[in-house]
């Protein structure tokens, strides 16, 4: 786990910093082209357009390292907490991807064993296929199977609150991705404050720097931007697992239903 978290913190990184470059040749690669008329024929020259794509590129480039290291110690630590937020969602979406299906939460396989124990009145079987298959849906039917000797009222309690407590424990896992939306938002907006900060702290001089108040208030943008280019996909992510995973719940209610009314009319025999 730390290690596929370390890989995607890394890519988080690489992602934030190319980006810039990437949108800059993007742009520059709609300018109109002119042709040179010194130009013979045959010869290969550097278009106007190919030359304002590169100094876009580097421009945006070199402003955006000059924001980096040149807003300060603090500035500097709130860019690598965005990056590790990037990171962290990035983790979580995929963890989120492989844990929130139903084949992690209610298997097939568990599912028919149990209904074959369950024709076949053998519950200790059933209790025995559930510590086999360590998932929610096996907790929540051992749960129930674990007090049939008192009656069905106290099963379908005891099933009640096992299946609460998988599906919290469910829904925690889910909601750091919800956790971590906000807290790049305010990372983002700690930036803004900090390079609006600078921005006046330069304008009280009188005679301000015009580099270093472009620097202040470009300090303010990126790192907004940065902010919401976390938050924005890690609520998306965090909404369609939400989602999906209620889904999956409510058909795993359904199916525990249909799986324990066998044991409504269930005599224990004492020996």
């Amino acid at each position: 786990m730390k290690k596929t978290f370390a890989m995607s913190l890394v890519a988080a990184g690489m992602l934030l910093t190319t980006t810039p470059f990437s949108f800059a040749q993007e742009a520059a690669a709609d300018a109109p082209v002119a042709a040179d008329p010194s130009a013979e024929a045959g010869e290969i020259v550097n278009t106007p357009g190919e030359t304002q794509a590169a100094a876009a590129a580097a421009g945006v480039g070199n402003q955006f390292m000059q924001v980096l290291f040149g807003s300060g110690f603090v500035g500097f630590v709130l860019w690598l907490c965005l990056f590790g937020c990037l990171g962290w969602m990035i983790y979580l979406a995929v963890d989120c991807g492989i844990l929130v299906r139903p084949a992690k939460i209610m298997p097939k396989e568990l599912i028919a064993s149990v209904e074959m124990a369950m024709k076949e009145g053998d519950i200790v079987k059933a209790i025995q296929f559930c510590d086999n298959s360590p998932t929610p849906m096996a907790n929540i039917l051992k749960a129930g199977f674990s007090h049939v000797e008192e009656g069905f009222d106290i099963i379908e309690q005891a099933i009640g609150t096992a299946a609460g407590i998988e599906i919290e424990k469910l829904m925690q896992h889910i909601s750091w991705l919800s956790v971590i939306s906000n807290i790049s938002t305010m990372f983002g907006l700690l930036g803004t404050v900090q390079g609006m900060i600078m921005a006046f702290a330069g304008l009280a001089t009188g005679t301000p720097d015009m580099a270093e108040l472009a620097l202040a208030i470009s300090q303010a943008l990126w790192t907004t931007a940065g902010g919401l280019a976390v938050a924005i996909p890690g609520t998306v992510v965090f909404y369609f697992y939400r989602n999906k995973a209620n889904r999956i719940v409510l058909h795993m209610e359904a199916l525990t239903s249909e799986l324990i009314k066998d044991l409504r009319n269930v005599e224990v025999v004492e020996e």
